[in-house]
């Protein structure tokens, strides 16, 4: 959706050096930075198993 406004010209006429610093692609929800983490809490992790 960024990219088809910024591809009007009338919009991107209208955009400052700090409108472009706000810019990120981490502002969509089904991005996470960090991975996902799926944890079984019905099952203990063999860790003295070594």
């Amino acid at each position: 959706m960024i990219q088809k406004v910024l591809a009007e010209a009338t919009w991107m006429k209208q955009m400052r050096q700090e409108d472009f610093r706000a810019l990120s692609p981490l502002i969509w929800v089904h991005v996470n930075p960090y991975g996902t983490f799926r944890l079984n809490m019905n099952e203990r992790l063999q860790i003295d198993a070594a």
